[in-house]
């Protein structure tokens, strides 16, 4: 399989390490438009240790944390964002619809459906097989790195 990025280009990309880093590799990419990218949930994750030890459910500030980390992979790669980094201004419309567990194959959709400035609004989904798991919109600030 090609990916449109691997594990070691997606941290090239991103500050995150692990164990906050939760992106495997990106399956697509529209510069400056939309992503998806994937994240295997493994039972070695160390949230699992104690969210739940008997029932292990991925957190959903987790799941959150996941597609966030998708969107800033695209603004990383999108030629009218080089040398910037986004952060998040706010979440909305969050809905979680299903538990993320241990073998689940995550695939995080993040589509920029607005930007006035420094500032973006995006909508983004988390799916699990063809079943939607979680869907938010994201408000997102772009800045100079620091």
């Amino acid at each position: 399989m090609s990916y449109a990025l691997s594990a070691t280009e997606v941290m090239d990309l991103i500050p995150n390490r692990y164990p906050i880093c939760y992106i495997d590799y990106v399956d697509s990419i529209d510069s400056g438009k939309k992503i998806i990218a994937t994240k295997n949930v493994t039972i070695n994750e160390d949230f699992f240790q104690g969210h739940f030890p008997d029932n292990p459910v991925m957190p959903g500030a987790l799941i959150l944390e996941t597609l966030a980390q998708a969107g800033s992979i695209l603004i990383l790669k999108s030629e009218e964002f080089l040398g910037k980094r986004a952060y998040i201004g706010g979440i909305n419309k969050a809905k979680f619809r299903q538990k993320v567990v241990p073998g689940d194959v995550m695939k995080c959709h993040f589509e920029i459906i607005k930007m006035k400035g420094p500032v973006g609004t995006a909508i983004s989904e988390a799916f699990v097989d063809d079943t939607k798991v979680c869907e938010c919109e994201f408000t997102f600030i772009v800045n100079e790195q620091a």
